[in-house]
């Protein structure tokens, strides 16, 4: 029995890194700094160690031999979920371009809102370590942060000590469409969050209002949404007033059509504050299941996010057309590979296609997959690398047991090299 400190976590997505962890053989229990999201996805306890084909234990090359006799004559297949870490990712990569198949995140969906705001008009974001040093008011838009990431608060807001704040417990924050879950973002002096709150479909209006605010102009109307004007224009007078504001939103709670356009009026308004002699900076919320990780490596890989297929021999980027759900909705795919190495409830979609998992170990599937080889989780398992959420900082990740378990980067480089 150990005791591992100073343990990073590629859980939650802020880089949480200073969690302790007593090690008993190949069970895990947080002793420190843990909280609702890192402790259970740490205590995940394991129960599949061995391959399955067709709900039989097999060897792991048996599995591999098999996964790639499903995948030799197929002409689109599908790799889902690329909740893994950066080698990961490569492998998965490296088997989608020898496949010709279609790369798709599980939480792409949200992240396009992100990215078509992105490409369309840029925007003004920073970093965590900004946000801990500098930020004097934070703008929290449409979600519950400390349900995101329980640890937010603690660890770049109420933090003791910043390089340009003298006292952070005077920093303001203000909760925009949806109330907290706790009192993480209450001040360490008692100061409460404003919160004012709307339904969340109700968010295009209400930040429209906001920037025209900060811009300046005329409203005629006295409440929108059920907030009251003159409450948008004291956070638009905050925004102004403060030397260094952060607005922050997730993407994927955005749940309705044509969410960009939110974000991209946030960033519009993040671009119009910082005209008006202060500076203003967007945050924008993930990390979260390797999504960050599957963009980045996309990226420098192909030069594009994930949701980019393969089947012409080289990378196509369509963040709507390259849908997992809509390609095995229209009969397009012959084949689907999930790839899940660190959200056992994350199951791949129920299919009659053949399907093969590359998971983590303890899923249960509503029908079981032709393959499924359980895998070690990155940051438990193995070491690796993962993004946080500011996507600046690839999290070394450590190896806290042996529990035997091939990494997700070892059984798809063995499948691509199998084909």
């Amino acid at each position: 029995m150990t005791e591992i400190t100073e343990v990073p976590s590629p859980f939650c997505g802020i880089g949480t890194d200073d969690l302790t962890i007593k090690v008993d053989g190949v069970a895990l229990k947080v002793i420190e700094n843990g909280c609702a999201v890192n402790t259970p996805a740490f205590e995940q306890s394991i129960t599949d160690t061995s391959p399955r084909v067709n709900g039989k234990e097999v060897s792991l090359g048996v599995a591999i031999a098999t996964a790639a006799a499903l995948l030799k004559d197929t002409r689109l297949p599908v790799i889902g979920g690329c909740a893994t870490d950066v080698n990961g990712m490569r492998g998965l990569l490296a088997l989608a371009d020898r496949c010709g198949a279609v790369v798709d995140n599980m939480n792409f969906t949200g992240a396009r809102n992100n990215f078509l705001a992105l490409q369309d008009s840029g925007w003004m974001n920073t970093t965590l370590a900004e946000v801990k040093n500098r930020c004097d008011l934070l703008l929290v838009v449409g979600t519950d942060l400390e349900a995101f990431a329980p640890r937010f608060f603690e660890r770049y807001l109420w933090n003791k000590e910043a390089m340009f704040l003298d006292d952070t417990s005077h920093r303001e924050v203000v909760y925009l469409g949806k109330a907290p879950s706790g009192d993480a973002s209450t001040s360490p002096t008692g100061q409460k969050a404003q919160v004012f709150e709307c339904a969340t479909d109700g968010l295009p209006e209400v930040v429209a209002v906001l920037r025209a605010l900060v811009k300046g102009l005329p409203i005629r109307s006295t409440s929108v949404c059920g907030i009251l004007v003159a409450d948008l224009l004291a956070i638009a007078d905050k925004l102004k007033a403060a030397k260094y504001s952060v607005v922050t939103w997730a993407a994927g709670a955005l749940a309705y059509a044509q969410a960009e356009l939110t974000v991209q009026t946030l960033s519009e308004m993040i671009k119009d504050i910082n005209n008006q002699n202060t500076r203003c900076s967007g945050l924008p919320l993930g990390g979260k299941e390797g999504d960050q990780t599957a963009n980045q490596v996309c990226g420098w890989t192909t030069g594009y996010p994930a949701r980019t297929r393969f089947s012409c021999g080289y990378p196509e980027y369509d963040p709507f057309l390259n849908d997992t759900n809509l390609i095995l909705a229209n009969g397009e795919a012959d084949a689907l590979v999930w790839v899940q190495a660190f959200n056992v409830n994350a199951v791949p979609p129920v299919t009659v296609l053949p399907t093969i998992v590359v998971g983590r170990s303890g899923m249960t599937f509503a029908k079981e997959p032709d393959v499924f080889i359980p895998v070690g989780t990155p940051g438990i398992d193995h070491a690796g690398h993962a993004y946080r959420m500011d996507n600046v900082v690839a999290i070394r990740l450590k190896k806290l047991r042996d529990s035997g378990l091939p990494s997700t980067a070892q059984v798809l480089n063995a499948i691509e090299q199998a084909l």
